[in-house]
């Protein structure tokens, strides 16, 4: 694959329910696909605040900035995609003069509920103090040596999320937000490497990026264990509020380890620190078909159309 040329912008994107949301510099653009196979888009201009801008310049603020203000933006387009689900689930309840299946709206909830967690929007918060209740609960004796019990605490970390990101993709709207994850990746390969974005050169390319949010997940684990080692503690009280106390920090180291494993992502040894985070990404992303890559092509392209419109 090739590299991303210095003329290039870096965009990101999200899955939504049934489309895709893409980032520009100017512009957020959200297309999601309707039962009458329309394409229907939401176009949000940016609206840069000067003293967040000039935070996002700050090494380790920069993080803290870019997650809340990207899970803001990102809840705005994902209730959008929701809404056209919900008004056409209950469109077809009425022609079938009954009401939605619960089913539907049980798996709507689901799909709004893991793009919080990864958002880090309410599971951040889950996954950051369940773990270390659960070692001090179940392991308090294990080790005297306080860096055994947070890596433990890591360790009880990945298994929780992993567990959870399984058993919510066996879902049929999940399955489905994860394949629309995949192709958004693929669009964004596609756009890097430079290759014209039809259907079938971006169905070429991998369903795993360098950048996504579920790698950025898997390095606060890891960075996590690196900075509590630092830091003693005496009760699970303690534990707890140091924990809650150190997650900006954790969070803003991440996101720079995060940007250090993408730029180095064509060298032959270092692209490996990128790999655990790729590894988790083959339960969030899955195979595309061919409509869903289409829709990610028409959200990338009338993004970047809109984003030509301010220069």
């Amino acid at each position: 694959m090739a590299s991303l040329s210095q003329n290039q912008n870096i965009y990101g994107g999200q899955a939504v329910i049934e489309g895709v949301m893409f980032a520009g510099k100017h512009v957020h653009v959200t297309a999601v696909r309707r039962q009458n196979n329309e394409i229907e888009f939401l176009e949000v201009p940016k609206k840069e605040i000067g003293w967040v801008k000039a935070l996002k310049k700050i090494p380790l603020l920069r993080g803290i900035v870019g997650i809340i203000e990207s899970s803001a933006k990102g809840a705005q387009h994902l209730n959008f995609s929701a809404e056209k689900f919900a008004e056409e689930e209950q469109q077809e309840g009425e022609a079938k003069k009954e009401e939605p299946g619960a089913m539907g709206r049980l798996s709507l909830i689901l799909g709004v509920a893991v793009v919080g967690v990864l958002s880090f929007l309410f599971g951040k918060f889950v996954f950051t103090l369940v773990p270390p209740f659960l070692e001090q609960l179940l392991f308090s004796s294990l080790f005297e040596n306080q860096i055994g019990h947070n890596l433990l605490e890591g360790l009880i970390k990945i298994i929780l999320l992993v567990a959870y990101i399984y058993f919510i993709s066996l879902t049929p709207m999940i399955k489905r937000l994860f394949q629309y994850h995949g192709a958004e990746h693929k669009v964004i390969s596609a756009y890097e490497a430079g290759v014209e974005l039809t259907v079938a050169n971006v169905q070429k390319f991998n369903t795993l990026h360098y950048r996504c949010g579920s790698s950025y997940i898997v390095f606060t684990v890891l960075i996590g264990v690196i900075i509590y080692s630092f830091f003693q503690y005496d009760s699970i009280w303690e534990r707890l509020l140091q924990r809650l106390i150190l997650l900006p920090l954790v969070l803003g180291v991440s996101y720079e380890v995060l940007r250090f494993t993408n730029a180095l992502r064509d060298m032959p040894v270092l692209r490996f620190l990128g790999y655990p985070g790729l590894w988790l990404q083959k339960l969030t992303t899955k195979e595309p078909e061919d409509h869903m890559v289409e829709v990610s092509i028409a959200s990338f392209n009338r993004m970047r159309e809109l984003d030509a419109q301010y220069k």
